[in-house]
């Protein structure tokens, strides 16, 4: 390797670094976006305008109105405070049952571990969608609905993942060292074996979250999620697939929004699955 292409090598590692904060930035954007939409909307959420209805983008309406007069740039901006909260309410939903599940199936062992991993293929042996699909087919549709519908199908992720490696960290020992100083094994699993199971899980959290806003998209467009008057992104672009070919404003920003917001998610989840890899190599 020459003199100049050693700094061109160090430096490579670091980029995958970049894009995760970039992906930081778009999510914190996004999230404040969510968040501020009652002070950034610049009209009422549900303010039907029959005579205004499919305007194109303008300085009056920035992402124009749909079939019914209302501002898409406002639904846009609310549809992000529906969609971040399914996702928020799935990955916590699913990380408590499956961290929990997979902690207690790692650090137990015998036959534990074998009931617990065995309710948990029985889960995975469906496939994730069609399994929320089921679901959400049973039950009413609602933002609800999405939630539940997509939780069963993930939390087993988790548990497998936790699993895994407080399998690895109950051999370590520091835990052994606690089990003959006689500490309860609750108090072992909350001071050692969960908070070292953390780090892998948070990473998956990371890149699950666009997944997940994806599937309640899918839902939500199928009819089996979110109605109106919610504003959801995917119930918006279901709206609005009718006028593609003659107002392509209707579901297209909300298309971008998921889209962005996906690629938001997963380029973190990679940045921080690199930055975090014990095993990643710096030359």
């Amino acid at each position: 390797m020459t003199a100049t292409q050693a700094p061109l090598r160090r430096t490579l590692p670091r980029i995958p670094d970049r894009f995760a904060a970039f992906g930081a930035v778009l999510i914190v954007l996004i999230v404040l976006a969510a968040v501020l939409a009652p002070w950034l909307a610049p009209y009422p959420l549900d303010e039907p305008k029959p005579l205004e209805s499919m305007l194109p983008p303008s300085g009056a309406h920035w992402f124009g109105t749909d079939q019914a007069g209302r501002d898409v740039f406002t639904r846009v901006l609310y549809g992000g405070r529906t969609s971040l909260f399914i996702a928020v309410s799935v990955l916590a939903v699913s990380a408590l049952a499956g961290v929990t599940l997979g902690v207690v199936a790692g650090y137990a062992g015998g036959w534990v571990r074998d009931v617990i991993m065995r309710v948990t293929d029985v889960f995975l042996a469906f496939p994730a969608l069609l399994l929320s699909l089921t679901l959400a087919v049973v039950l009413q549709p609602s933002v609800t609905t999405v939630v539940l519908a997509i939780a069963v199908t993930w939390w087993p992720w988790y548990t497998r993942l936790a699993a895994s490696v407080a399998a690895s960290i109950t051999t370590r020992g520091y835990v052994d060292a606690a089990r003959c100083l006689g500490v309860p094994a609750p108090l072992i699993i909350l001071r050692h074996v969960l908070p070292n199971s953390l780090t892998p899980v948070l990473v998956q959290l990371s890149l699950d979250a666009g997944g997940v806003i994806l599937t309640a998209a899918a839902l939500s467009y199928l009819g089996l999620g979110a109605q109106e008057p919610t504003a959801e992104w995917g119930l918006m672009v279901q709206q609005g697939q009718t006028y593609f070919t003659t107002n392509w404003w209707v579901v297209t920003f909300p298309g971008l929004a998921i889209l962005v917001t996906a690629f938001a998610f997963n380029v973190l989840g990679e940045g921080l699955r690199n930055a975090l890899d014990p095993h990643r190599a710096v030359k």
